[in-house]
């Protein structure tokens, strides 16, 4: 059944509520049907009043379709979702009403019809917006009550408090499927929002994989090719083998990120991207350690590390690669023909700025300061109490790095930006 059909996804113009049920007919039919025997009295009624036969058929008539409004006329307007429908419902139910009660007043009834006002209160409460439904419900009930007493004479107590009663206990009845549809709709709606965060995990795991591995897969087998065309078969042989090796984890990587089993590592990721930076003849400035990285940024750092240096060998065209780490931020540049500013960020930037963003941290990509590319993830700096913050940013031109240290008693953060940019503590 679609959503149409169930009245879902409709907006009221009005301001009012979507359709409170979302049944469908199906579900929605056997439940107004057994309120609506409430009132087959009254069809009993009009058939055996006073008055000629062709006035009786045409008060059952008016009982019956009053009948009509409730089950089906209701149904549709709350699916309709239109004020004009809504209105022309309630005004429809409100003569059948009228004339339900004038007939049968007229025709002998000793009265008690009172009572079936509740199923065009209810009408009211339903289809109304809400900031005007009770006054016009209330409205409804005093001009019940004046014209009952104009056809009965004195109102019954009991027949009031039967009146309350009944339309509270309907009330309540579209409160809890109203309770229940929202929390329908909230279980959907959880559901589509996982079948897409799912889907947006895959399509960056398997950018990341495929990326970086068919990238590197491509670089080797053009070396292998021009070693053998230099006549260099073990080299070349060598080669071969580690495409046929690249192949078979990447394909491995796959299986793990559907499976959602796939962890990034960061020494493993340095590993890779100084081979595969080898291999497209690229010069590779790397890290030499990753403890001082925190744990749990580790996994996002080598996601950063490996589209950097995917990119610089599959775009730049660059001699040079440097990769500078941090507790706090990592930086890969390259020595390339970078690209223009207004070169629009592909997936793979996208994918990682929502990584990063997702441990508080932010990605900076574009041209460098010297031309290249720079891409850098930074995070909040690591706050420590009552030590040493030691930050430092490894290159293997500078082993020790960029060294900051400060004793203080109370909360630090303090960090030495890479190389050359001492204004990356943000």
């Amino acid at each position: 059944m679609t959503a149409r059909a169930r009245g879902l996804g409709r907006a009221r113009d009005d301001g009012g509520p979507v359709d409170p049920t979302h049944l469908s007919l199906r579900k929605w039919l056997p439940i107004a049907a057994g309120w609506s025997l409430l009132l087959l009295p009254w069809v009993y009624a009009a058939a055996v009043s006073q008055h000629p036969t062709l006035l009786r058929v045409l008060l059952v008539l008016d009982v019956v379709a009053y009948i009509a409004g409730y089950c089906g006329g209701l149904y549709y307007a709350m699916w309709a979702g239109r004020r004009l429908v809504s209105v022309v419902t309630v005004v429809g139910m409100a003569a059948l009403w009228v004339g339900m009660v004038a007939g049968l007043g007229a025709g002998g009834s000793d009265g008690g019809v009172l009572y079936t006002i509740s199923f065009l209160v209810v009408a009211v409460m339903a289809l109304l917006a809400r900031r005007t439904s009770a006054v016009v419900a209330l409205a409804v009930v005093v001009v019940a009550i004046g014209l009952y007493r104009w056809e009965f004479g004195a109102i019954d107590v009991g027949a009031v408090v039967g009146v309350v009663a009944m339309t509270l206990a309907m009330i309540g009845m579209f409160g809890l499927i109203r309770a229940n549809s929202e929390l329908r709709t909230a279980r959907e709606e959880l559901a589509r929002l996982a079948v897409a965060e799912e889907r947006d995990r895959m399509a960056r795991d398997l950018h990341d994989v495929l990326g970086h591995s068919l990238t590197t897969i491509t670089v080797k087998a053009g070396l292998a090719r021009r070693l053998l065309e230099r006549g260099d078969d073990e080299r070349a042989a060598d080669e071969v083998a580690d495409v046929e090796r690249l192949g078979r984890q990447a394909l491995t990587d796959v299986r793990a990120t559907i499976s959602a089993h796939r962890v990034a590592s960061l020494a493993a990721e340095l590993a890779g991207a100084r081979g595969a930076l080898r291999a497209a003849e690229i010069r590779a400035d790397l890290p030499r350690a990753v403890d001082d990285v925190p744990a749990e940024r580790q996994q996002v750092f080598a996601h950063v590390l490996r589209e950097g240096v995917t990119n610089a060998i599959r775009h730049s065209g660059a001699e040079r690669v440097t990769v500078r780490l941090t507790p706090d931020s990592i930086e890969v540049v390259d020595d390339g023909v970078g690209a223009p500013d207004a070169t629009p960020a592909g997936n793979g930037l996208s994918g990682l700025a929502e990584r990063v963003a997702a441990i508080g941290g932010w990605v900076d990509a574009g041209p460098g300061e010297r031309g290249g590319w720079r891409l850098v993830a930074t995070c909040p700096p690591v706050r420590h109490k009552g030590r040493t913050v030691r930050t430092t940013a490894r290159t293997p031109g500078d082993p020790a790095g960029a060294v900051t240290d400060t004793d203080t008693d109370t909360d630090t953060a303090t960090v030495a930006g890479p190389a050359g940019d001492p204004g990356a503590a943000r």
